[in-house]
C-alpha cells in the first residue's frame, strides 16, 4: 500500500480517538501518527524493503503496551509513542494484505510481502490491495481520510495534501520503474 493510505489508517485509528477523547494531546497523537504511518517505509532506501523497518508483531505488541501506558498516565510523550507505535504496526502488518516488495509488484513475481521477524520467514502477499499506488488503494486512502479530516479539522491540510499526493503517485505508478530505469 502507499505510504498515503498507511498515515491515512494511522491517523483514523489512532489520532481521530484521542482528537476526540482527550483533545489536549491532539497534536501528540497526530505527530505519531503520521510518523508511525510513514517511517516504517524508511527502508525504501535503508536496508531491506519490508524487513529493515517493518515488525508487523513487535510494533503491535509495543503498540499496545505503550496504549496502556498512555491511558494509564497520558501524556503528550506517552501517547506520541502510543500512536507512533500502533501506526507503524499497523502499517507492517497491513502490508500483507497488498502486493508484494518488487518495484513491479503488478507481475507477481515475488513470493515477499512483509517479513515476520518471530518466525524468521516472509509472509506471501496476499494481493487485496493489488499493488501499492492500485486505483484501489487510492480509494483506501480516500476512505481513510475523509472521517479523519471531517473530525480533527485541524489536519484537513495534511490529509488534502496526501490526498493530492496519493493521486498523483496513482496516476504515475506503472511508469516509476521506467523512470529510474530499473
Amino acid at each position: 500500500m502507499m505510504v498515503t493510505t498507511h498515515a491515512a489508517a494511522a491517523l483514523l485509528f489512532f489520532a481521530t480517538p484521542v482528537a476526540l477523547f482527550a483533545p489536549e494531546f491532539t497534536a501528540a497523537a497526530i505527530i505519531g501518527a503520521l510518523l508511525g504511518g510513514i517511517v516504517p517505509d524508511v527502508d525504501l532506501f535503508v536496508g531491506t524493503h519490508r524487513k529493515s523497518l517493518h515488525f508487523p508483531v513487535y510494533a503491535s505488541l509495543a503498540g499496545v503496551g505503550a496504549g496502556i501506558v498512555a491511558l494509564v498516565a497520558p501524556s503528550t510523550a506517552s501517547v506520541a509513542a502510543a500512536a507512533f507505535l500502533l501506526g507503524a504496526g499497523l502499517h507492517a502488518a497491513s502490508d500483507w494484505f497488498g502486493g508484494s516488495d518488487e518495484l513491479r509488484p503488478w507481475e507477481r513475481t515475488s513470493r515477499r510481502a512483509v517479513y515476520l521477524h518471530p518466525r524468521r520467514r516472509w509472509l506471501r502477499p496476499r494481493h487485496i490491495i493489488r499493488y501499492d499506488g492500485a486505483p484501489e488503494d487510492f480509494f483506501l486512502t480516500v476512505v481513510l481520510a475523509i472521517p479523519v479530516a471531517y473530525a480533527v479539522p485541524s489536519v484537513r491540510l495534511v490529509v488534502a495534501a496526501g490526498l493530492v499526493v496519493g493521486a498523483v503517485y496513482t496516476l504515475f505508478r506503472r511508469r516509476v520503474p521506467d523512470v529510474f530505469g530499473v
